[in-house]
């Protein structure tokens, strides 16, 4: 492992979760980056709602915390060392972390579908650690150089940013289509910001937050209560918020040959309006985390196409992560959550 200067005294304190509601800040070895890695040492990890699910029910789905895990996967900070084969020239890079590192053998991966990879490595996904610590290694691939001049937090958003990329890209947003987003979240915000940057002519986002409206109308968008009618039809809807009525609502709102993407996660199951879908032929699809999004992400960010500092509202040192984890349910006003693990 090349490293830029002698660091003796090096410690890697991690917010590390043991069950339920049961974050602890312990001290863990500092990891040694195998001939492919990057060893970085964090800036910023934002608090992602799975975070939030993990911490307060202790699994998502068919993934359980059966044993500690350090949490966190929205992450940007400086390579301090390097593997053998990577460059030492990278040493000293600011870079966004992509959290998944899948295999890049299977059917899936060579498709070009690595979010599908049966294999994926993926930060704070059991038993998986995640980057809620002072230093953490990743592939050298998923280490992003971020742009010049764009900061820890900012390169941190590139993850849910990604998400708003990858949502656009399988609705096919495109010049001068009409994009209805249901949920001001910081997915919805964030998704909607991408599909006004890909060229939609109109964004409308929906929520019962009067603090959310007006941050979606801050950002240049359309906002509306989401227990008010819809006024319009839309070419386009990004389901956000994982709530039912918001999709059915939503798809009302839809135009012939409309495209829907379920984004947010709620409920296993829903409704749907079959007649609806066979009479607009309504194209409805997933998504599952992204591929290939990083480089639009920053860029985005950087050119200030995706405003990410106004969905930042709250920050952490790594000692009050449990805070960071629960600032949600305590403020209505609080959006993003950002800790600072080197703080």
């Amino acid at each position: 492992m090349n490293l830029p200067t002698p660091r003796e005294s090096r410690t890697n304190f991690s917010a590390v979760l043991h069950g339920t509601r049961d974050v602890r800040i312990e001290p863990r070895p500092v990891p040694v980056p195998a001939p492919h890695e990057v060893l970085v040492e964090i800036a910023a990890v934002g608090i992602c709602g799975s975070d939030v699910h993990y911490y307060e029910h202790g699994r998502i789905g068919p993934y359980i915390v059966d044993s500690p895990m350090v949490i966190g996967h929205e992450s940007a900070g400086t390579i301090v060392g390097v593997g053998g084969d990577v460059s030492p020239t990278r040493i000293g890079e600011v870079v966004a972390l992509e959290p998944g590192v899948p295999c890049r053998r299977c059917p899936q991966c060579l498709s070009g579908r690595y979010n599908l990879c049966p294999g994926v490595v993926f930060f704070a996904t059991p038993p998986v650690d995640g980057s809620i610590s002072t230093y953490v290694v990743i592939d050298a691939a998923f280490a992003h150089a971020a742009p010049t001049g764009l900061g820890f937090e900012q390169a941190a958003m590139a993850e849910p940013v990604s998400v708003g990329v990858w949502a656009a890209r399988k609705a096919r947003v495109s010049v001068g289509d009409r994009v209805l987003v249901t949920g001001a979240g910081p997915i919805g915000l964030l998704a909607g910001q991408v599909a006004k940057a890909f060229g939609a002519s109109v964004v409308l986002i929906t929520d019962v937050s009067d603090f959310r409206l007006q941050t979606a109308r801050a950002l240049g968008l359309g906002a509306s209560r989401a227990d008010a009618p819809i006024d319009g039809k839309f070419d386009v809807l990004l389901e956000c918020s994982g709530a039912e009525a918001a999709l059915t609502a939503g798809m009302q709102a839809l135009a012939p040959a409309a495209r829907v993407v379920l984004v947010g996660m709620g409920a296993d199951t829903v409704s749907i309006n079959v007649p609806l879908i066979q009479g607009k032929e309504i194209t409805l699809t997933g998504i599952f985390r992204y591929a290939n999004t990083y480089p639009t992400a920053l860029d985005l960010i950087a050119r200030g196409a995706v405003n990410v500092d106004a969905v930042i509202t709250h920050h952490f040192e790594l000692a009050h992560t449990e805070e960071a984890l629960t600032i949600g349910r305590r403020d209505p006003h609080a959006l993003k959550a950002i800790v600072t693990p080197g703080r």
